[in-house]
């Protein structure tokens, strides 16, 4: 917890900014069909870095590039949370092309369970008695949907996992790497695999950059803008809000995700998946009640010191 003011109209116009952005992008991904999954991701890489050198260039953050990639433990972390972005981008453009939006906004509400999970698991961290209970549930929810839709979410979970990993290493290398210079690195580690890729799809004439016609190639370009303005938008809000505010803003995208799914794109939500949401809100309630009071009980004690 922090000083920052939770009415920052700027933070929360950032944050909120962000996250509307993200829950957006269901409607977003279809556009760039016949694009396949692997070959929208492949494009989302290789536009956002050259959205990036433009920022850099702009922002005249060369240097702070130049040193993210001059030490060898940042460009190692950055090099993992590249892989795990990568993962979670090709999933959630997946799940989108094959209509699991839904899927894919459970992980999004699971992920701050899994990102409890780690604290407990990798940063050896002892859990409030509320924060087992939201456990409890989320390992419940899970069970639910699997046993009552007959198969593992394993779109929600990967997602779920692949990003709350992202993020712990993130906060790893935060203080030291700016959000440019970071992002910028983590697209230069995987832009090589992607270029080949697209270049051996334009090779075997199954490439779709030029074959759709210009505003294809338009929004295929567009992809660099579309992942970075929402992650830039996101640095700027953290910095202005309080962690507590930041993280109640993060169910916004789920959110809308499971709006669009439902209302707009006509997804089935069967019985089972209304109880398996049901159980993770729950979780999630308890995170974000015992969250506050912990939150409130350390301002306390900081006032009577």
């Amino acid at each position: 917890m922090d000083a920052r003011p939770a009415a920052d109209p700027a933070g929360l116009g950032l944050g909120l900014g962000a996250y509307l952005l993200w829950g957006l992008l269901p409607l977003y991904f279809p556009l760039l069909q016949p694009a396949g999954p692997v070959e929208i991701v492949a494009h989302r890489i290789v536009w956002s870095l050259v959205f990036c050198a433009l920022l850099l260039t702009a922002a005249r953050q060369w240097p702070a590039l130049l040193a993210v990639l001059r030490s060898r433990r940042s460009v190692g972390l950055l090099t993992l949370a590249a892989a795990l972005v990568a993962v979670n981008w090709l999933v959630f453009v997946l799940g989108v092309l094959t209509d699991r939006v839904v899927d894919a906004s459970l992980g999004y509400y699971v992920n701050p369970l899994v990102t409890v999970a780690l604290a407990v698991l990798v940063l050896r961290e002892r859990l409030r008695p509320v924060q087992w209970v939201a456990l409890g549930f989320g390992a419940a929810s899970v069970v639910v949907i699997t046993v009552g839709y007959g198969e593992l979410p394993w779109i929600a979970l990967t997602l779920a996992v692949s990003f709350a990993l992202y993020g712990l290493i993130k906060n790893r290398v935060g203080r030291d790497v700016g959000a440019v210079p970071s992002l910028a690195t983590e697209t230069l580690v995987l832009t090589p695999l992607a270029l080949g890729y697209l270049l051996w799809l334009g090779s075997q004439g199954e490439g779709h950059f030029t074959s759709a016609g210009p505003w294809h190639t338009a929004a295929l370009v567009s992809a660099g803008v579309v992942t970075a303005v929402p992650l830039l938008l996101f640095g700027a809000a953290a910095r202005r809000l309080p962690l507590s505010v930041v993280g109640m803003l993060q169910y916004v995208t789920p959110t809308m995700q499971l709006l669009l799914a439902v209302v707009v794109l006509h997804e089935q939500m069967p019985a089972a998946r209304w109880w398996g949401f049901g159980l993770v809100w729950v979780a999630l309630v308890l995170l974000v009640v015992d969250g506050l009071r912990a939150g409130r009980a350390q301002r306390l004690a900081r006032a009577a010191r």
